[in-house]
């Protein structure tokens, strides 16, 4: 017996163990008990409160989950060092266990219920939403409030080689997962699995594992799956039951419920109103706004009607409340037969017709991405903001991940459905509706390493008539497309709808809020062109048949096809470059070796760069290498800082035979010292000096100074690269001005001490996209220079600044440009900017 209940019941899972555990833990509390699944341990208690709130129109049920940092021994990392404010990834866990089991309770019943969860025990290996969802189940079965549960909850995860795993761990979802999804169901009086919710996406990565050969999760094999998975589900349905069987559920006592209307009352408004609700219905050609209107107008007539008349022995006050919600019910009625017998739709389409979809891109030409989405009334202004990564959202919650750097913000204000309301802080359903947008859209977007970029989009919905959540799915597609996100393939979604009358199931494209409001499911699916990316079912009905699902799938795709079709026309392919207001960015990967050099010691070094160039850099080291990130506001200072530090850490060394235009940067006695490419000085000796004057010379600055450019041509490549052996080979040109950045400063010493990188420079030819070493043309200026140590007094790893003091060196002791420390690393760039119209 564990240490957490006196009654204990584990049950076997593909591979997997789950505990339930109760009697010790919150005795007080309606229900209470302790799921475990491995090392994930959830205290979950259900508690219903004695006072009726029967003035309320619905079922007032709370769903709490409550992270504690101590489960994964850890401090919160907030200023008052305790929980607050429950995290997005808390949040979205509350209604993914609201959904299945709100249409679970007793209808009419209006008691306050609360179900609390607690994560009391992780090591970041078993996700714990899986586990909080069985756990509020089998918690409220205990209480003894009328539910008719268990319901249970399985994540079903595709893996690279197509096979589907139960309750994959966080290793398995992002080291082999394609395609994973949370399934809640229960199981009916006829002994079949019913589906009440699926919470489903694809892996981040998916695009990469499929292009390397992994099955898409298209509509068959989803659909397919949803019908494997339910023998797993009746299993842990017999297991909760088992387990409460042992226990024994609490007396609560009675609980009343409170019915929206009887059949008498009912009856009287059907026979009043049916008729014209049906006429009104009928025309197909009414706005939204006109149809509101005129059943606003008919719903007064009929209930002011049905009140004169009186039904039965209710007051006035009762009969007039329950014809309120009595019409409710004739409009679906109304609404549901005119759609299964006639295939009729309350604006005139066919079950399988598209409202008008509209797509424009660049509405907002200032901002860095933007576009407007309109489907019918519903209507998405999605706008792109580009940051740096250290722009990226950090994350303390109790999940592996502790970063995000595509944020997706959905917004609905309440002016969007023509109300007055609220605005604030963001509710629950519009965090979940952009969480299920981002988690469409995340699969398509490029690897870290070849777009260092975080990225925010904001979905503001204009207008509301059904399909926000999808219409905010396509708006951000187009958005991230305009602002030159270079995305694998662009997303569309599309909500659904069924219905389920006198035998016959009849599936809706594109639903709006009447039809989503009046059916018995609504599923949303977007994606790309070849496969699923996210999708959100929840049902009312128990039990609908995997072919009717499939089938549903399978014209949710079609829709989605049309829908791309019209976001193609609009904008087909990402932009080639970013806009002009966001920042650029030059990512440089340098030998490992060089990470020292470019930091400096106590960060000197890239404290100057910084201050110097104006630009912000990154150093990291990634899979045995230096990963160089630079952010800059314009292009010219992007580049600036790219020249900088690949005269640091990847020089061009001067080949035999090769001629420069050299910038003077130091002149002695014996001849003036020439910077050849950046990071690379040599000395043209005296002798030289004296063709280009037609004379002896006793000091070089008889014929030069510092800041000429003097034509030269490489004739030795000594001591590896250390040394060259110059020849002037034209006359000398004028004052440089900026040939390669500031004029240097005093160059004292021999060769060895040599200053950092070259500033801004003219620089020829070079494929921004492929560079090698410093990349461009090897006729060029030389370089600004700047008195800098010796990378080996310098810490390693990452920094982002430090003390700007530092000391000269011997000249014997340069690494930077001399030996190159190592192999000379190939760069990765993108830099990206473009003008806007």
């Amino acid at each position: 017996m564990g240490t957490l209940g006196t009654h204990e019941l584990s049950v076997d899972i593909d591979g997997k163990t789950i505990t339930f555990e109760a009697g010790t833990l919150a005795a007080q509390a309606g229900g209470s008990v302790v799921t475990s699944l491995g090392d994930t341990k959830v205290l979950t208690t259900t508690t219903a409160s004695k006072q009726v709130k029967d003035f309320l129109p619905f079922f007032p049920l709370t769903i709490e989950v409550e992270e504690r940092m101590y489960a994964n021994g850890r401090i919160p990392g907030s200023f008052f060092k305790r929980e607050g404010r429950p995290s997005e990834n808390a949040i979205l866990v509350c209604r993914l266990t609201d959904r299945p089991l709100r249409p679970t309770f007793q209808e009419g019943l209006r008691n306050e219920v609360q179900v609390v969860n607690t994560i009391i025990q992780t090591t970041q290996f078993d996700p714990y939403d899986v586990v909080a969802m069985n756990g509020s189940s089998l918690s409220t079965m205990l209480s003894g409030i009328p539910f008719a549960g268990p319901v249970a909850a399985v994540r079903y995860a595709m893996l690279r080689d197509g096979s589907w795993v139960a309750f994959p761990s966080f290793e398995e979802l992002e080291e082999e997962a394609v395609f994973n999804m949370v399934i809640s169901g229960r199981v009916d009086d006829d002994g079949e699995v019913a589906i009440l919710m699926i919470e489903a996406e694809a892996t981040p990565d998916a695009w990469i594992k499929i292009d390397m050969g992994a099955p898409a999760p298209t509509e068959q094999v989803v659909g397919q799956a949803i019908e494997d998975v339910k023998p797993i589900i009746k299993q842990l349905c017999e297991a909760q039951q088992t387990f409460v069987d042992q226990v024994g559920v609490r007396d609560a006592g009675e609980f009343p419920l409170f019915l929206d209307h009887s059949d008498e009352v009912f009856d009287a408004v059907w026979a009043a109103g049916a008729s014209r609700v049906e006429e009104l219905y009928r025309q197909g050609e009414l706005s939204k706004a006109d149809k509101d209107e005129a059943v606003g107008v008919i719903r007064k007539e009929v209930v002011a009607q049905v009140v004169e008349a009186g039904v039965g022995d209710l007051d006035a006050d009762d009969v007039k409340k329950q014809a309120g919600e009595a019409f409710r019910t004739t409009e679906k009625k109304v609404v549901r037969r005119l759609i299964v017998d006639e295939g009729f739709r309350i604006d005139g389409r066919s079950v399988t017709d598209l409202r008008p979809v509209t797509a424009q891109v660049g509405v907002l030409p200032k901002t860095h991405g933007s576009s407007l989405f309109q489907r019918g009334d519903t209507q998405v202004l999605s706008v792109l903001a580009l940051g740096t990564t250290r722009e990226g959202q950090r994350l303390d919650t109790l999940d592996p991940e502790d970063e995000k750097l595509f944020m997706h913000h959905y917004n609905m204000p309440p002016y969007s459905t023509g109300e007055a309301g609220r605005v604030g802080s963001p509710k629950r359903r519009e965090i979940g509706h952009g969480a299920l947008a981002e988690r469409a859209i995340v699969p398509m977007l490029p690897e870290n390493d070849q777009w260092p970029y975080a990225m925010r989009i904001v979905s503001d919905v204009l207008s509301s008539n059904g399909s926000t959540s999808m219409g905010s799915v396509c708006a951000t597609s187009l958005a991230l497309m305009d602002g030159g996100v270079p995305i694998h393939a662009p997303v569309s979604g599309i909500a659904m709808g069924l219905v389920y009358e006198n035998g016959k199931y009849t599936t809706l494209t594109d639903i709006q809020g009447v039809e989503d409001f009046f059916g018995d499911m609504d599923f949303k699916v977007a994606g790309p062109k070849e496969f699923i990316t996210a999708l959100q079912l929840d049902t009312k009905i128990s039990g609908i048949p995997a072919d009717v699902l499939q089938a549903a799938l399978l014209q949710a795709r079609d829709a989605r096809m049309e829908i791309l079709d019209v976001m193609n026309a609009a904008i087909s392919e990402p932009r080639e470059e970013v806009a002009e207001t966001a920042p650029r960015v030059e990512l440089v990967y340098i030998p490992q070796d060089k990470i020292g050099a470019i930091i400096g010691p106590r960060g000197a070094i890239i404290k100057e760069l910084v201050e110097e160039t104006g630009a912000q850099i990154d150093v990291d080291e990634e899979g045995g290498r230096g990963v160089v990130k630079i952010y800059a506001s314009s292009k010219e200072i992007a580049q600036d800082a790219l020249d900088r530090v690949n005269a640091i850490a990847n020089p061009v060394l001067p080949e035999k035979g090769e001629k420069y235009q050299a910038l003077v940067v130091k002149t002695v006695d014996f001849g003036a010292f020439v910077s050849l490419t950046p990071g690379t000085d040599g000395l043209l000796h005296i002798s030289e000096l004296s063709k280009m004057a037609g004379k002896r010379l006793n000091h070089a600055e008889e014929a030069v100074q510092v800041g000429d450019a003097v034509l030269v041509q490489v004739m030795d490549v000594l001591d590896g690269g250390r040394k060259f052996k110059l020849e002037y080979v034209g006359d000398k040109a004028e004052k440089a001005e900026k040939a390669g950045g500031d004029e240097g400063g005093d160059r004292g010493g021999d060769r060895g001490e040599r200053s950092g990188g070259g500033g801004g420079r003219e620089r020829g030819g070079g494929d921004r996209g492929e560079r090698s070493g410093g990349g461009g043309g090897r006729e060029r200026g030389g370089g600004d220079r700047s008195e800098r140590s010796d990378a080996g007094d310098s810490d390693g790893g990452r920094d982002r600044g430090g003390d700007r003091e530092r000391g000269g060196r011997d000249r014997g002791e340069r690494s930077d440009a001399g030996d190159g420390g190592g192999e000379r690393t190939r760069t990765r760039t993108r830099s990206r900017s473009r003008e806007r119209d």
